[in-house]
C-alpha cells in the first residue's frame, strides 16, 4: 500500500511537472516512508510514495514496462499476483522484477483497461500508455483504496488523498454544501461528491479513460443479488457452509502474501476473531494481534481479546483509549479523514494503527466486511422485525421482538414496549419505500440538521440526498428480497463511504499501516449474496452461515456473541473540563458565526447541555461530533478564509 499522485496536462513542462509531483507527494509521505520516486513528461506526470510490503528490494514506481511505453503507479496489493504471474508467463511474457506492480504492467499489456477484472485485491492505479497516449485510472471493487480527481485549467490531476491536490496552484479548500447535507443524514457523500467542492472520487469499481477521445468513467463490476423467491443456492446448509469456509480460508491465505510480517487486528467480535484464527493456519510464526480498549464498559471489549488470543496464543498488543485521547487525537483525524465525520470511531483506530507501527508491523489483516456480506447489523434485523410488525400488527410477539433490538444501548431497553412499538413500527406501505431499511437511520442522523445555519438551510434549497440515493439504485434493486436490498445499500455506500474510508484505509494509513480485509474478497461476496437471506439472518440470528461454518475454530463464548457495533465515546470525549482549547475556540458562538454553517445560539446551547459530561441521545451527539469536526476541517482546510462566504455566494 502506497500513495500515488499524478497529472495529464498537455501544456506542463516537465521542469513544471517534477516540482509539482514532489509538493504533492510530499504531502502524502505518511502513505508510502519507504521510498519516493516522480516521472515526468511534456503533458503527464506520475508521483510515488512507497510503503514496500511486496518485491522488497525492487518494486520501486514508477515503474516502466521493459519497453519503456507502459509506467503505472499503484496503491495497494493484488493477492491473486502469483497466479496471474503464471498465467502471463505462460503467454510469454517475461518478469524483471517479484512485485506485483509489474503483473499489473503485463496484464494491462495483455488484455488493456479489461485487465482490472482479473485483479482479486484492494487497489488504485494510474497507467500511462505512451504509444496509445491513454491514462488509466482504476480502483478496487469494493472501495478500499481511495482515488481522487479534479479538472483544473485544462488539465486532470489525481491523488490518493484530497491534500495532494491542493497543491496545485489554484486548487483551494472550499466545502460543498451539499456533501455536508449528505454527511448529515448518510454519514457520508455520496460518489463521486466529495467534501470538497470541485474535487469528485473514482467510484469503486470504476475506472477512468483519459485520451485523445477525451475522458470517460465505467463501471466494471457491481453487486448482484439474485431476484426474490429465486432460489440460487438450494443446498443443505452443510454444503454451503463447508464451501464458504473453503472460500474465506483462501481469501486470508492470499491475504497473508507479503515479504514482511502481517499481524491482524482482534476486537473481541466474530469477524476479527474468525479471520484471525484462519490467519495463524497460514504463518510459520507466531502472529502478532492488536485491540483497543476503553476505559467506559459499554464499549469496552477487552475481556473477548483476551480470551481470542489466549485461546490462539498470539502476541497480543493492547492500546487503551479514554476519552482525552479521543478529544487530543481528533484534529489529527479529522486531517486524515479530509471531511467531516459524525462520529468519534476513528479516533481510537488511529491509536491503533500507531500501536501497530511502534511494534514494527505494517500489516494487519482486519474483519470488516463481514457486517454487509452476512447481515451482521442490527439494521438487518431491526428492518425483518418491522416488516413482521407492519404484517402482523396484532401479534403478542412485538414487544419481545423490539426488546431484542440494540441490546447494547441501555436508553433504549429502558424504555416501555408501547415506545418501542411506536419506534419501531410501520405501516406495510412504509415499507413499499426502496430505502425502508435505512429510513430510520437517516432520519436519526438528519435531525442534526436542526443546527445548520439560515444560509446553510438556503443555499441547500430543499436538497434531499435520499432522492440522489435512489437515482443511484440499479434497476434489478426492485426485484430483490428487502434483506438484499439492505445489504446492498450498506455495502454500496456507508461500507465504502465511511467504514473502509474514514475508519479504515484513512486511520491505517496515518501510521503507513496497510489493512486487509479477507471478507470483502470479491469471490467470497459473490458467493455470499446467492445463499438465500434466511441462512444469513436467521430469525434474529445475525450471520447464521458464517457461525456455522466457522464455530470450531472458536470458544463459545466467542462464536456466540450478539454482535456489538464498534463504538466510542461521542460527546463524551470532550465536554469534560480538561479538555483541549481547541475545543471551547471552534465551539465558541464566535468561532461558529464565522464559519457560517451552523446556527450560533443553537450550538451554544447544546455545548451547554454537554456540560462536563456530555450529551444523551443519538442526535445529540451526531450534532455535537458533526459540528466540532466540520470547524476543524474548516480550519485545516480551508485557507483561513470564511466557509460564510463561499455559501452565501452560491
Amino acid at each position: 500500500m502506497c500513495g500515488l499522485v499524478g497529472y495529464v496536462r498537455t501544456d506542463l513542462p516537465q521542469q513544471a511537472g517534477e516540482p509539482l509531483l514532489r509538493a504533492m507527494t510530499d504531502t502524502i509521505a505518511h502513505r508510502g516512508p519507504d521510498a519516493e520516486g516522480l516521472w515526468a513528461q511534456t503533458g503527464i506526470g506520475l508521483g510515488h510514495r512507497r510503503l514496500s510490503i511486496v518485491g522488497l528490494a525492487d518494486g520501486q514506481q514508477p515503474m516502466l514496462s521493459a519497453d519503456g511505453n507502459l509506467v503505472i503507479v499503484y496503491n495497494g496489493e493484488v493477492f491473486n499476483f502469483v497466479e496471474l504471474r503464471t498465467d502471463l508467463e505462460s503467454r510469454g511474457h517475461s518478469f524483471r522484477t517479484g512485485s506485483d506492480t509489474e503483473v499489473i504492467l503485463h496484464l494491462y499489456a495483455e488484455y488493456g483497461p479489461d485487465c482490472v477484472s482479473y485483479l482479486n485485491g484492494d487497489f488504485a492505479f494510474a497507467i500511462w500508455d505512451q504509444a496509445k497516449r491513454r491514462l488509466l485510472l482504476a480502483r478496487d471493487r469494493i472501495g478500499v483504496r481511495p482515488l481522487f480527481y479534479a479538472e483544473h485549467e485544462g488539465g486532470l490531476y489525481f491523488a490518493s488523498e484530497i491534500k495532494a491536490l491542493l497543491r496545485v496552484p489554484g486548487i483551494e479548500a472550499e466545502i460543498d454544501p451539499i456533501a455536508l447535507d449528505e454527511i448529515f443524514t448518510l454519514w457520508a457523500p455520496i460518489p463521486p461528491r466529495t467534501g470538497f467542492k470541485g474535487i469528485s472520487e473514482l467510484p469503486p469499481a470504476h475506472l477512468m479513460v483519459v485520451d485523445d477521445h477525451g475522458r470517460r468513467i465505467e463501471r466494471y463490476w457491481s453487486l448482484d443479488y439474485p431476484d426474490f423467491g429465486e432460489t440460487a443456492d438450494a443446498r443443505p446448509e452443510a454444503e454451503i457452509a463447508d464451501e464458504l469456509l473453503a472460500l474465506l480460508d483462501d481469501a486470508t491465505r492470499i491475504r497473508m502474501r507479503a515479504d514482511v510480517p502481517v499481524g491482524a487486528y482482534l476486537s473481541g467480535g466474530l469477524d476479527s476473531s474468525i479471520t484471525t484464527a484462519l490467519a495463524t493456519r497460514h504463518t510459520p510464526h507466531q502472529l502478532s494481534t492488536f485491540s483497543v480498549s476503553f476505559a467506559s464498559a459499554e464499549h469496552d471489549e477487552s475481556e473477548f481479546q483476551q480470551i481470542m488470543a489466549e485461546a490462539l496464543g498470539t502476541a497480543h498488543a493492547n492500546v487503551h483509549c479514554g476519552t482525552l485521547d479521543i478529544a487530543q487525537n481528533f484534529p489529527q483525524v479529522i486531517a486524515h479523514t479530509e471531511r467531516p465525520i459524525v462520529r468519534t470511531a476513528p479516533a481510537p483506530l488511529y491509536l491503533l494503527s500507531g500501536l501497530v507501527r511502534e511494534q514494527g508491523l505494517k500489516v494487519v489483516l482486519t474483519g470488516e466486511g463481514a457486517d454487509e456480506v452476512f447481515a451482521g447489523y442490527d439494521i438487518f434485523k431491526e428492518d425483518k422485525v418491522r416488516r413482521f410488525s407492519a404484517r402482523q400488527p396484532g401479534s403478542s410477539f412485538r414487544p419481545l421482538l423490539f426488546k431484542r433490538l440494540y441490546p447494547y444501548l441501555p436508553n433504549l431497553q429502558n424504555q416501555s414496549a408501547e415506545y418501542l412499538a411506536a419506534f419501531f413500527g410501520a405501516r406495510s406501505d412504509v415499507l413499499n419505500d426502496p430505502l425502508a431499511s435505512h429510513r430510520p437511520r437517516m432520519r436519526s442522523t438528519a435531525a442534526a440538521k436542526l443546527f445548520f445555519s439560515g444560509d446553510l438551510r438556503a443555499t441547500l434549497g430543499g436538497y434531499d440526498a435520499a432522492e440522489t440515493l435512489l437515482g443511484q439504485l440499479p434497476e434489478a434493486f426492485a426485484r430483490w428480497h428487502p434483506q438484499h436490498q439492505a445489504q446492498y445499500l450498506e455495502s454500496r455506500f456507508l461500507l465504502p463511504g465511511y467504514i473502509l474510508s474514514s475508519q479504515g484505509d484513512r486511520m491505517a494509513m496515518a501510521h503507513g499501516v496497510e489493512g486487509r480485509f479477507p471478507f470483502l474478497d470479491h469471490r467470497l461476496i459473490e458467493f455470499a449474496n446467492r445463499i438465500p437471506p434466511k441462512l444469513t439472518l436467521k430469525g434474529l440470528t445475525e450471520k447464521h452461515i458464517l457461525r456455522k461454518a466457522t464455530e470450531h475454530l472458536l470458544p463459545p463464548s466467542i462464536g456466540n456473541r450478539t454482535k456489538q457495533p464498534y463504538r466510542a465515546p461521542d460527546s463524551q470525549a470532550f465536554a469534560v473540563a480538561n479538555a483541549p482549547d481547541y475545543v471551547r475556540d471552534l465551539m465558541g458562538k464566535d468561532a461558529i458565526a464565522a464559519t457560517g454553517l451552523f446556527n450560533p445560539a443553537a450550538v451554544e446551547k447544546l455545548v451547554a447541555k454537554a456540560g462536563t459530561s456530555g450529551v444523551d441521545g443519538f442526535r445529540d451527539n451526531t450534532a455535537y461530533v458533526g459540528i466540532l469536526s466540520t470547524q476543524l476541517w474548516d480550519r485545516t482546510f480551508s485557507s483561513g478564509k470564511s466557509s460564510a462566504v463561499r455559501v452565501a455566494a452560491e
